[in-house]
C-alpha cells in the first residue's frame, strides 16, 4: 500500500510541475531559440559544469524506486541490487536531456551573443578562478549566515523576553 501511496504521490508531483511548465512564460514564447544559442549554452554548460548538481538524479531515482520494494519485502535486496546497478547504467545515457534542457533554458533566457559573452568570461583566467573559489567562498558565506542568523535569534529572544516582562509576564 505504501509503494502505491508513494507511485500516486510522485506522479502528482510530476503532473504539477508539468503544469507548472506549462504556464511559465516560457513555454508560451512564440520564439524558440536558435541552434546556435543552444550549442552555445551548451559550451557554456561544459565551461562551468553546471550540470554537476544533476549528476546524482538518476542514481537517487533508482535508490528510491528500490528502497519501496525493499520496504514491502526486504527479501527482495540481492535481486533489487542488481537490478539497480543494470538501471543506473541503462539510464546512464538519459543524463544528457537534462543538459539538452538546461541548454534550452539559457538559450531562452540569453541570446546568442550574450552566451558567447559569458562563455568568454567563464574561459578566461578570472572566470576559471570565479569557478574554482565559488564553491568556497558560498561554503564560507552559507556558514557565515548561519552563525548571524543564529546570533540574531538570541538576540530576538531575548528582546522578546524583555518585552514580555515589561507587558506583565512572567519569564
Amino acid at each position: 500500500m505504501r509503494m502505491i501511496e508513494a507511485v500516486k504521490s510522485t506522479s502528482r508531483l510530476a503532473a504539477v510541475a508539468a503544469a507548472l511548465v506549462m504556464v511559465s512564460p516560457a513555454a508560451h514564447s512564440q520564439q524558440q531559440p536558435s541552434a546556435a544559442a543552444i550549442a552555445t549554452a551548451k559550451q557554456l554548460i561544459a565551461a562551468t559544469n553546471s550540470n554537476a548538481v544533476f549528476t546524482p538524479l538518476i542514481a537517487g531515482v533508482v535508490e528510491q524506486a528500490k528502497l519501496l520494494y525493499l520496504q514491502q519485502n526486504p527479501a527482495l535486496a540481492q535481486d533489487l541490487n542488481e537490478i539497480a546497478a543494470q538501471l543506473r547504467t541503462e539510464l546512464a545515457p538519459r543524463f544528457s536531456e537534462l543538459t539538452d534542457e538546461m541548454a534550452k533554458l539559457y538559450a531562452t533566457h540569453f541570446t546568442n551573443d550574450e552566451l558567447k559573452a559569458i562563455l568568454v568570461f567563464y574561459e578566461s583566467p578570472v572566470g576559471k578562478k570565479l569557478l574554482e573559489q565559488q564553491p568556497s567562498v558560498v561554503e564560507s558565506s552559507m556558514k557565515f549566515a548561519q552563525d548571524w542568523a543564529n546570533k540574531l535569534s538570541d538576540q530576538v529572544i531575548a528582546r522578546m523576553r524583555a518585552e514580555l516582562k515589561k507587558r506583565g509576564h512572567a519569564m
